[in-house]
């Protein structure tokens, strides 16, 4: 039996409790099944819109790895109206929904038999999940990076939140990048974490190393926080681009995004917005995913332990 043995291992069929973020165009077979194959869970996107490339991605995941993994929608980014049937038809188990209501889609994917975790920023949303039927909540603080809810809530304040307000299970998304963060989401109410920023630097990571190594150079204070008056915002790394944006109230920032090729695979830092969580400036260093995850599950049980020991008395 794995030491976090709890809901979300249970449910995802992990032995760590640690999930990747979909990250589109970035959360693909090369980067997923490094994660599940470590013994977290690999999640594929959908939000580039590319479905046939998604769908080699899968078949190749599966060979790959035999660990399972998940599937991504991203609602606010589906061009296909048989996206369901599109999931469905990918074998998977797992799904996270997200950027949309939760009403949309739980119903046919339970239906299906897929369980469905809905990634929430708001307590409003997150009760509004739980109605709708999710198996569970990826509760999304503002400190992450993409986009984000235009009234940002730190995970500090959100997770203990929603946590006194439903009793399904919780991954902790945003702020999250190591053991002692992972501790501190289980203090706070959840059952496991997403890994972001900390994914776009892994070695098995897709994106340049520009990308890379601007994560690494980034202090706790190089993100901006762009689209507070329109939506969806974003929180990404500061750029001449982003620095542009930030408190442009006249332009909406997703219409200035860029070519994501030419950032993402090209290495061109000004090309697109570098989408980034606040974690950039605890980044030091590329490191491989299985590293990671171990690193990150090893130093959460020694935390975890060293308080039980200082604190807890008989």
């Amino acid at each position: 039996m794995s030491a976090f043995d709890n809901r979300v291992t249970r449910m995802l069929g992990v032995e760590l409790p640690i999930v990747q973020a979909p990250m589109g165009w970035i959360a693909r077979s090369r980067l997923a099944s490094a994660v599940s194959e470590a013994g977290g869970l690999g999640i594929i996107e959908t939000s580039s819109g590319e479905l046939d490339v998604i769908r080699d991605e899968i078949r190749r995941m599966r060979d790959l790895t035999d660990k399972p993994f998940g599937v991504n929608i991203a609602q606010a980014f589906v061009r296909d109206p048989e996206i369901v049937e599109f999931v469905v038809d990918q074998g998977v188990k797992f799904v996270t929904t997200s950027a949309g209501s939760p009403t949309k889609y739980t119903e046919p994917l339970k239906a299906a038999g897929l369980t469905v975790f809905h990634v929430v920023p708001t307590l409003r949303g997150a009760i509004k999940a739980v109605d709708a039927g999710v198996d569970g909540l990826v509760v999304e603080g503002g400190e992450g990076g993409g986009f984000k809810n235009p009234q940002p809530v730190a995970s500090m304040v959100l997770l203990p939140l929603i946590r006194s307000k439903v009793d399904v299970p919780i991954i902790a998304a945003g702020g999250m990048v190591d053991g002692p963060t992972m501790a501190a989401a289980f203090a706070l109410g959840a059952e496991g974490v997403q890994l972001g920023t900390r994914m776009v630097s892994a070695a098995e990571s897709p994106v340049h190393d520009n990308w890379k190594q601007a994560i690494i150079d980034a202090g706790e204070t190089d993100t901006v926080f762009l689209n507070r008056h329109a939506s969806p915002a974003l929180r990404a790394l500061r750029t001449e681009r982003t620095t542009a944006l930030e408190f442009d109230t006249e332009k909406n920032a997703f219409g200035e995004f860029g070519s994501a090729v030419d950032l993402y695979f090209g290495g061109d830092m000004e090309a697109a917005i570098a989408l980034s969580g606040q974690v950039c400036g605890r980044i030091d260093r590329v490191e491989p995913v299985a590293d990671i995850l171990r690193n990150c599950a090893e130093e959460c049980l020694a935390v975890l332990g060293d308080l039980a020991e200082r604190y807890v008395k008989g």
